[in-house]
């Protein structure tokens, strides 16, 4: 085909071909005295070489409860010291780190431990209305009559170890700090022999995909997978041993874990955490105060950031770069991170859990009409093509859904081969689910979700399209555009809007915004004005919730279909 939507990611520069553990030490030794580890909220300062003396602690004392490589180890846990020693002891020991939801509640749990067979967990006490002692204590009450490491539990057979956070004690429980003792030097040489025999292929981390229906799948990441993206995320940033990056997005996702802390380790650059979950005004001293050159967080962080009544009083020239990532970024208030937050070279990231997480991400010295309005150009070493219905390659400016085929791929999910088989097909590329379109240069635009696209009346329409219409109206902060059934039509337009601090409008202000301005179709039939959007924790917006809502709150009914 002609101009077919198809990219590669040639590049001279070579995949990493070490395990995270063999990477880590080498990081350490380079970079021993620079500042590797900055966690406000607990006053901690660690060198890259006190770092590791942590890890190794951490590592020799989980071997030593018996822990065996590819054992399967959880973490329930908000942002912390902790949860970075026990992302690299982890993966020093061989053993799989399965990140567990913070806001996961009791059955959530239980199933996440279950489905994978954790021989053991790490848990915080609690998280802002989540007391996960009590929740532990509640799924597993032989923990009160046991002693640590002896665990029978009837509903969670495989666990034998509950590793508690903090300074109590807890019956049944061992005490985090417990594992932080001195190793040997027998201990230590045995670490170090053991990270010879890991390959960087082995699994090393899963991560639970929330999807609208059905129960959660457990995307299994390798060293090669996470470890590499970290490196490229980091590439096309420019990072280096001098960049502070502030992390507020959560460690149990790959925003956090990837491109957060192993981005900083392949760099040598200072992982900064300015509290246990965002925090506005956390983030805005932290950036200030450390001096911070970098800066995550999804589109809902950062207009939260732009929007605070304080933000003016905070000096944050010392901003370059970062990633933008998780949901589709508005195109203005990209334009206000670039001039406002001093970030010029800020790059967009693309991707999904399955994929490590990035396919796609601008550069640092991207064009801004290309960084405000694609995701870039595909990642080092990966390939990317738009598909149709049918499965066939679409040309330059069509849409068609996503996939991503290379070294990112996740091995599949935990012990569930038919859904992997939804997802990655015979040929190895993975299904996205979302929708595309590619230009000449390789530059890519999302649309939307398969799912989300909406058909009103035989008319394709992206609510994303929408969106980014109303984002330039002058009194809307945040806007979101689903679709909801209609009789008449099969589907209608409905958009949630939330209006900036003070400003007042009526549902005929928006529709006369839109008058003349977009097709008549395009223009939402119903229009909510809202103070929040149901989201996930790490701030991605829940349009199935939205949609339901409304559907109860119009009393709608999907539309038949032949």
């Amino acid at each position: 085909m002609k101009h077919a939507s198809y990219v590669h990611g040639a590049s001279p520069q070579v995949l990493i071909g070490q395990t995270i553990g063999q990477l880590f030490d080498a990081a350490c030794q380079q970079y021993a005295s620079q500042e590797a580890l900055v966690v406000r909220h607990q006053g901690i300062r660690w060198s890259y070489a006190e770092l590791r003396q942590q890890v190794d602690s951490l590592a020799c004392s989980l071997i030593r409860l018996g822990l065996a490589p590819g054992d399967r180890i959880g973490i329930w846990s908000q942002n912390n010291a902790e949860w970075v020693l026990t992302q690299f002891a982890t993966a020093k020991a061989g053993l799989v780190l399965v990140n567990i939801n913070p806001a996961y509640r009791r059955s959530e749990l239980e199933y996440a431990l279950n489905k994978v067979g954790c021989r053991a967990v790490i848990a915080s006490p609690s998280f802002k209305s989540s007391n996960y002692i009590e929740i532990l204590q509640d799924l597993l009450p032989e923990l009160a009559v046991c002693q640590p490491g002896q665990l029978k539990a009837a509903r969670m057979p495989p666990l034998e170890w509950v590793i508690r956070m903090g300074q109590q004690a807890t019956p049944g429980m061992l005490g985090f700090a417990d594992l932080l003792a001195a190793p040997t030097p027998q201990e230590l040489a045995a670490l170090q022999q053991l990270g010879q025999t890991l390959q960087f292929d082995d699994a090393i981390n899963i991560q639970f995909t929330s999807g609208t229906t059905g129960s959660p799948k457990g995307a299994t990441l390798s060293h090669h997978n996470i470890l590499n993206n970290a490196y490229f995320t980091g590439e096309a940033m420019r990072f280096g041993a001098n960049d502070r990056l502030c992390i507020p997005v959560p460690l149990y996702h790959c925003f956090g874990m990837v491109l957060g802390t192993l981005t900083c380790l392949t760099h040598g650059a200072c992982m900064v955490f300015p509290a246990e979950s965002f925090d506005v005004l956390s983030v805005l001293h932290t950036v200030q105060e450390e001096r911070c050159t970098a800066l995550h967080g999804v589109p809902t962080m950062f207009i939260s950031l732009l929007d605070h009544p304080q933000f003016a009083e905070f000096d944050l020239s010392s901003l370059r770069t970062g990633v933008m990532a998780g949901s589709p970024c508005p195109i203005e208030v990209m334009k206000r991170v670039t001039t406002l937050m001093h970030m010029e070279q800020v790059t967009i990231g693309y991707g999904m859990t399955e994929t490590s997480p990035l396919s796609f991400q601008s550069r640092a010295d991207t064009p801004l009409d290309k960084r405000v309005s694609t995701v870039g150009l595909v990642h080092p070493h990966v390939e990317v093509k738009i598909v149709d219905n049918d499965g066939r390659i679409v040309a330059h400016g069509e849409t068609g859904e996503l996939l991503t085929r290379g070294y990112s791929v996740m091995l599949g999910y935990w012990d569930d081969p038919a859904r992997t088989a939804d997802s990655i097909d015979k040929s190895g590329w993975m299904h996205s689910g979302d929708l595309a379109v590619m230009d000449g240069q390789g530059y890519v635009n999302i649309v939307g979700r398969v799912k989300d696209m909406v058909i009103r009346g035989g008319e394709n329409i992206y609510p994303r399209e929408v969106e980014e219409f109303f984002y330039r109206h002058p009194k809307i902060q945040e806007v979101q555009v689903i679709g909801v059934p209609d009789d008449r039509f099969g589907e209608e337009l409905c958009a949630w809007i939330k209006l900036r601090d003070g400003e007042t409008a009526s549902v005929d202000d928006m529709r006369a915004f839109c008058q003349g301005q977009i097709a008549h179709y395009k223009i939402p039939r119903y229009i909510e004005f809202v103070d929040s959007f149901p989201m996930t924790i790490t701030g991605k917006i829940q349009k199935f919730v939205m949609r339901q809502q409304m559907k109860e709150k119009l009393g709608l009914s999907d539309a038949r279909t032949a």
